[in-house]
């Protein structure tokens, strides 16, 4: 297959397939898109992924991968891939035939990454899930929210997208490493419960302990009045996150506290909240603002999705982002990341002909359903 040469950044000639669904596996490959990474997403019904966000500089196909030829044609596809991403639950794609060890057979510098839940083994990894079970069995979701309510997941950033994308992400690009030295790819196996885990590292070894007693008391659990949010006068709310002494002292000051309570008093802790409570309410968020703009009390005002992308900050960090469409990141100096154009069509026809597929070939690739309209659409002059 054709390398795309209209591809910049640090992976530009990096070929990736990517046979996921939902949002982990999608954002993951967005990441290696904008890397430079030239991703083709194989579909077997529809082109076109779950979630548009996640979709530019994508091509898309669709082959029946329960089909001789559709098989046939994902292996010519493997052939100079470089990376394979696949979603599925365990067993699925070696009932396909298109599993780790028949492929590397194929390509032995592939990379092959499957992203799941539960992961390869163990009694669950067959079950079906969501960001908010994994986030419940890893012992993340049982440390989130106050005492006396149900616990309260974060949206689905937590397994779905750290725990699954980033930690598929973080495994694939260093097989990409090592295959600079052994010459060979390497099967990944990514759990989002495992993702989970390991960012538990730094509450694990302080849970019922003074610093992290119980559900949603701890330092960064919302539950000290130094790191938590208070409303202001317009409804509006201000994040507080000043844990260090000096930083404390700074909000206080900030607040027009006539003395400064005692921090780490846990006695006056709800004594100390309140009075912080009754300050902000004092004011408005943008008043606030201006207050703490410069100072070193770590306050931020809480933004709603829309308000963020006219935040200075924002607007500095990221001018050329469009409102609602979150830019690359992160930024590098000499290879810059760079966001490709949204292009759902169905593109089976041009990605298989760069391989020398007939078009006989490629309509028995493809789902019966899609290969009539590419009949009808693409090659009207067959019909």
């Amino acid at each position: 297959m054709e390398k795309d040469s209209t591809k910049t950044g640090p992976l530009a000639g990096i070929k990736v397939l990517d046979l996921t669904g939902n949002a982990p596996g999608p954002y993951c490959t967005m990441l290696l898109a904008d890397m430079g990474a030239d991703v083709i997403v194989v579909g077997g019904g529809r082109a076109g992924g779950p979630v548009s966000t996640f979709s530019p500089g994508k091509r898309y196909v669709s082959l029946n991968l329960k089909s001789p030829a559709g098989t046939r044609a994902l292996k010519r596809l493997v052939e100079d891939t470089d990376i394979l991403v696949e979603g599925y639950r365990p067993g699925v794609m070696k009932r396909l035939g298109l599993d780790y060890d028949v492929l590397q057979q194929v390509n032995e510098r592939l990379i092959y990454c499957s992203l799941t839940g539960y992961g390869q083994t163990g009694p669950m990894s067959n079950d079906a899930g969501h960001d908010i079970n994994y986030i419940a069995l890893s012992g993340v979701l049982g440390s989130m929210g106050p005492t006396d309510q149900p616990p309260l997941p974060p949206l689905n950033l937590v397994a779905d997208f750290a725990g699954g994308s980033l930690f598929a992400l973080n495994g694939i690009l260093a097989a990409l490493y090592e295959r600079e030295r052994s010459g060979l790819g390497q099967y990944i196996d990514v759990a989002m419960i495992d993702g989970c885990l390991s960012m538990m590292a730094m509450h694990f070894p302080i849970w019922e302990t003074t610093y992290m007693p119980g559900r949603g008391k701890n330092f960064t659990g919302g539950h000290f009045p130094f790191y938590r949010c208070y409303e202001c006068s317009d409804g509006k709310y201000m994040s507080v996150g000043a844990i260090e002494p000096h930083f404390y002292v700074s909000l206080c000051t900030k607040l027009g506290l006539e003395d400064v309570p005692e921090q780490m008093d846990t006695n006056l802790w709800d004594a100390t909240a309140a009075r912080f409570e009754a300050a902000f309410k004092t004011k408005t968020r943008s008043e606030w603002e201006d207050i703490f703009d410069g100072s070193d009390a770590c306050v931020a005002p809480v933004l709603t999705p829309d308000e963020v992308w006219a935040h200075p900050q924002v607007q500095a960090r990221c001018p050329s982002a469009q409102h609602r469409s979150v830019p690359p990141a992160p930024l590098l100096s000499r290879s810059p990341l760079h966001r490709g154009e949204l292009d759902e069509s169905n593109q089976t026809q041009a990605v298989l002909r760069e391989l020398g597929f007939t078009d006989d070939d490629i309509l028995a690739a493809m789902p019966d359903n899609l290969a009539q309209v590419e009949l009808v659409q693409a090659w009207p002059q067959d019909v």
